[in-house]
């Protein structure tokens, strides 16, 4: 009996052991699995020449850096002024040399493309690409010994004074027309059109205050005058936007609008919904209503006014007599539409009567209406432009650039200063930096080196640009090149060079950031800065609070990109200030790569400021004078401010009055 339980005891073994063993192999095969990618990988590239990338980077001075340059987080860890406050006389590095093994690369890009990044990853993944290809073409370009005073120079074109095209002409170039030299004031604009019938459209808005009834018939078209494109992702600027609604919108009458957009932000919209304007002074434009009165469905006569109608007949007085006519616009008949450009606004006519006006708004010139755009409900049988000027004022940036000793930038100061101020700007906005460099950059506090600036700019696909950016750069010595083509997406990424930027080459104690249409009252931000108890952590600006995300619409914000319901109180783009202990915050958080990055780079800054308050308290300090829309009196910094506007600014302010320049 013992003898066959001891013989049960070993099958029993015999048989877990057996078991064990299956394991193992399933185990080994699974592992075999997983890893036999890999392994194809290596061999696959062994055989093959696929290109380099980048782990370790080696910079001019032979150091190198670890950097992982397939997150968005690292698109700004190319600092290019981060070693040279030694030599001032070179204010930028090339992009540093990307190294190592090619078996590694291979693998790694691979797996990079194959990894799901976010859009916003993906816009810099892309960028970086492009800004590294960039440079490569600017060196060639340079090394062809292309004659810079050339490019710069250019020959004064001479434009056409007129000209036209066809509705199929326009179709083939995406209903856009180009006016070579832009407009001056005489020009006008002619249009020959016929609006399509109304079409049912789903308003998601109307699907809940008409119990489900989101249809509405819709009959409009825009007409835009636009100027040139800066930034890759941002839609041109609007100049005048000019949308007849035959239909009308939420009024239920037809209506006439008129906006203006620039770099993505609307102004206040200007209505004309038959009503006529007010005849004041201050109202007209050259003269003319804003506004002129056509025939209304929901306005009749009273009876008192057909009383005193028979009664002024009866005494005999004189009545002078009244025309009132129709919408101008109607579906399926043609139309004649004229936009003249006067002295004070642009003059809109159809069918040889004036309808609208609308004046010139703050930072917005004729010169810069480079194009025409139709688009909408609307069939364009040709188009005239006549009148237009034969020159453009800034065609070369040798007009712009004023290449004198006395506009170059002072080497960064050794010692702590008060202030540092990045200024965001585009690669072909010379005439912007020249006009910051001859006004509000010769305050006497910069000058002294108690604040020092410096333009953050990325690069443009179009390499003669960047080789006069590279030239501007050598030369004023106050240019910082951010080295990835220039997004709209990716601003975010530049205001994270500029907190690198003012806690690693600058020692400051406050950072200021602002856009290169900002002008800034140096004075009156350095005595607000001053109401702040020292060494206390500090976010200043025209704050915004509880503001909501749009999630429709051209401008909407997904779930994925910002799933709460609200934005963390955040001051607005053009111009904010932030003490030198959040900024290092900003870095620290980059390093390690737990900086949450929003594709609005003011959101951002207010969300990384709301991380670094939950530790350490931080002082938001508000003031409507920090202006978001144009200027308004006592300002600190008055934004959209063209360069004509700028040179007024600083003129009132030698005369001691801070006092706006809206032309």
């Amino acid at each position: 009996m013992m003898k066959r339980l001891k013989n049960e005891a070993s099958s029993v073994r015999r048989f877990k052991l057996s078991y064990v063993l299956l394991g193992l192999a399933a185990f080994y095969l699974v592992l075999i699995c997983v890893k036999f990618p890999e392994f194809l990988e290596s061999a696959t590239v062994l055989s093959g020449d696929d290109a380099d990338v980048a782990l370790d980077v080696e910079d001019d001075s032979g150091e190198s850096i670890s950097v992982f340059h397939n997150s968005v987080r690292e698109y700004a860890q190319v600092k290019p002024q981060e070693e040279d406050n030694e030599d001032e006389a070179s204010p930028h590095k090339k992009p540093p040399k990307l190294h190592y093994g090619r078996i590694t690369a291979a693998i790694l890009k691979r797996q990079n493309m194959e990894r799901n990044l976010s859009i916003l990853d993906s816009m810099a993944d892309e960028a970086w690409t492009l800004g590294s290809k960039a440079w490569e073409e600017l060196d060639k370009y340079e090394e062809k010994g292309i004659e810079m005073n050339s490019i710069l120079e250019g020959k004064p074109e001479s434009c056409p004074s007129w000209v036209s095209g066809s509705g199929a002409e326009i179709a083939k170039t995406d209903h856009m027309m180009f006016l070579p030299c832009g407009l001056a004031a005489g020009s006008s604009i002619t249009l020959i059109g016929t609006p399509h019938y109304a079409h049912h459209e789903y308003v998601p808005q109307l699907a809940k205050t008409r119990a489900g009834d989101a249809l509405v018939l819709v009959s409009q078209f825009m007409i835009e005058l636009q100027g040139l494109k800066s930034v890759v992702g941002e839609d041109p600027p609007k100049i005048l936007h000019l949308n007849p609604r035959i239909r009308g919108d939420w009024s239920r009458q037809p209506v006439i609008e008129h906006n203006t957009c620039y770099r993505m932000q609307w102004g206040t919209a200007h209505r004309c919904d038959g009503l006529p304007s007010k005849f004041d002074d201050d109202m007209l434009v050259d003269g003319y209503l804003r506004c002129e009165k056509w025939m209304r469905n929901d306005i009749v006569d009273t009876r008192e006014s057909k009383i005193f109608s028979w009664f002024d007949r009866f005494i005999g007085r004189a009545k002078k007599p009244e025309v009132t006519w129709p919408f101008p616009f109607v579906e399926g008949r043609m139309f004649v539409l004229t936009i003249r450009a006067g002295i004070d606004g642009y003059h809109i006519n159809v069918g040889g009567r004036h309808v609208t006006s609308f004046p010139y708004r703050t930072g917005f010139t004729l010169e810069d209406a480079t194009g025409l755009a139709i688009r909408g409900d609307v069939d364009i049988h040709s188009v005239y432009a006549t009148s237009l000027p034969t020159s453009h004022p800034s065609f070369s940036p040798q007009r712009v650039l004023d290449f004198s000793e006395k506009w170059k930038s002072l080497p960064l100061p050794q010692n702590r200063i008060q202030l540092f101020i990045g200024v965001l700007s585009a690669t072909n906005h010379f005439a912007e930096r020249m006009a910051i460099r001859k006004t509000w950059m010769q305050a006497s506090a910069i000058k002294s080196s108690d604040i020092a600036v410096r333009f953050f700019v990325a690069l443009n696909p179009r390499k003669e640009l960047n080789a006069i950016l590279k030239k501007e750069a050598d030369y004023f010595g106050d240019i910082v090149i951010v080295p990835f083509i220039d997004r709209y997406e990716l601003v975010v990424l530049k205001t994270i060079a500029i907190c690198k930027y003012g806690v690693q080459n600058v020692t400051a104690a406050y950072i200021m950031k602002c856009d290169d249409d900002t002008f800034i009252r140096i004075d009156a931000v350095l005595r607000e800065i001053q109401r702040v108890p020292p060494r206390r952590s500090l976010y200043m600006g025209n704050l915004n609070l509880l503001h909501r995300p749009l999630r429709t619409g051209k401008w909407a914000v997904t779930f994925e990109e910002w799933p709460e319901d609200v934005y963390p109180p955040y001051a607005n783009g053009p111009g904010y200030i932030i003490t030198s202990d959040i900024a290092k915050h900003i870095i620290s958080q980059y390093r390690n790569q737990s900086l949450r990055i929003f594709k609005m780079e003011d959101v951002s800054m207010g969300m990384w400021v709301e991380s670094y308050n939950s530790s350490t308290p931080v002082q938001y300090s508000h003031n409507w004078k920090f202006c978001q829309y144009g200027c308004m009196e006592d300002y600190f910094t008055a934004h959209y401010q063209s360069p004509r506007q700028m040179f007024c600014l600083w003129n009132n302010l030698l005369k001691g009055k801070a006092h706006c320049c809206n032309f």
